[in-house]
C-alpha cells in the first residue's frame, strides 16, 4: 500500500475511533447543530493560522475553543433559543472567515479541501495531531464519562446530587471543540457533524448501554472509513463525501435488518 494510502486510512481510523463516543453524546443531547457550529468556525481558525504565521490546526483548536466557550457562556441566557443562537454564532463564525480570507491577497487555499476534507493529503504530523489530540480527548471523555451520562439523563437530578454540571458540561463542549477541530482535516467542516452523528444513530439501534453504543459507533465509523476511502479509490470520488455515503449506506443497511435480530 502507498504510504499516503496507509497514511489516509490510519488517520480516517483514528478520528472515527474518537468521534464514536463523542457521536453518542451528540445524538443523545441533540447536539447536530453544536457541533456543525464549532465545525464552521474551523474556516476563521484557518484564516487567524494564516494572518498570525501559525500552524493551521493550532489556529483552528484555539478558534474552536473560543467559540466552545462563548457557546457556554450564551446559552446560560435565556434570552434566545439555543437553535436560534447557535445559527448566528455559526454563519457569522463561516463568514467571517470567508471574508478575512478574501482580504490576504497573497495568500491562495484550496478552499474545496477544507471544506470537504483532503484525508489523500494527511501527513505525519497531521497523524500526530489526530492521535495525540484524540487521545487526550478520549481520555478526560473516560474521566467525565459517568458524570455525563447521568447529566444527559437528568440534568436537574444531577445538580441535586452535587454534581458540578456547569463544570461538566464546559469541559465536554472544549473537548468537542479538540475533537472537530482534527476531524476537519479528514472530511472537513462540511461534513465535520455527519461523522459524529451518522455512526453513533447506526450504533443506536443494536446498543444495550451507553458504553456499548460508543464502542459500536466507532467500530461503525472505522468501517465507513475503510469503505469511503475504497470506493474513492476504485471509482476516483472525491474521499471525504465518500466517506460520510459509507457512513450512510451502513446506516440504511442496518435498518433493512429486521428488529427481531439486531
Amino acid at each position: 500500500m502507498d504510504d499516503f494510502l496507509l497514511r489516509a486510512l490510519l488517520g480516517g481510523i483514528g478520528v472515527a475511533a474518537v468521534a464514536g463516543p463523542f457521536g453518542s453524546f451528540v445524538v443523545w443531547r441533540r447536539l447536530a447543530y453544536f457541533g456543525d457550529t464549532l465545525a464552521h468556525s474551523a474556516l476563521l481558525g484557518v484564516a487567524i493560522g494564516l494572518l498570525l504565521h501559525l500552524n493551521l490546526t493550532l489556529g483552528v483548536v484555539a478558534i474552536c475553543q473560543l467559540l466552545a466557550l462563548l457557546l457556554f457562556l450564551f446559552q446560560r441566557q435565556r434570552r434566545l433559543a439555543d437553535d436560534t443562537l447557535l445559527g448566528i454564532l455559526s454563519h457569522s463564525a463561516l463568514s467571517l472567515g470567508l471574508v478575512a480570507l478574501a482580504f490576504m491577497e497573497t495568500v491562495r487555499i484550496d478552499l474545496i479541501s477544507y471544506l470537504f476534507g483532503d484525508i489523500l493529503a494527511i501527513t505525519r504530523v497531521d497523524l500526530a495531531w489526530i492521535f495525540g489530540g484524540g487521545a487526550l480527548a478520549l481520555g478526560a471523555l473516560l474521566l467525565l464519562w459517568r458524570p455525563l451520562v447521568s447529566i444527559t439523563v437528568h440534568e436537574d437530578l444531577a445538580r441535586v446530587e452535587g454534581l458540578p454540571v456547569d463544570l461538566v458540561q464546559l469541559a465536554f463542549f472544549a473537548l468537542m471543540a479538540l475533537v472537530v477541530a482534527i476531524m476537519m482535516k479528514v472530511v472537513g467542516l462540511i461534513l465535520v457533524t455527519s461523522l459524529l452523528i451518522i455512526p453513533a444513530a447506526t450504533a443506536r439501534r443494536f446498543a444495550r448501554s451507553p458504553e456499548a453504543m460508543a464502542a459500536a459507533a466507532s467500530g461503525f465509523g472505522c468501517l465507513a472509513v475503510a469503505g469511503g476511502l475504497l470506493a474513492s479509490l476504485r471509482w476516483d470520488t472525491p474521499a471525504g463525501p465518500s466517506i460520510v455515503l459509507a457512513a450512510t449506506a451502513l446506516f440504511v443497511a442496518t435498518y433493512l435488518i429486521p428488529h427481531g435480530r439486531a
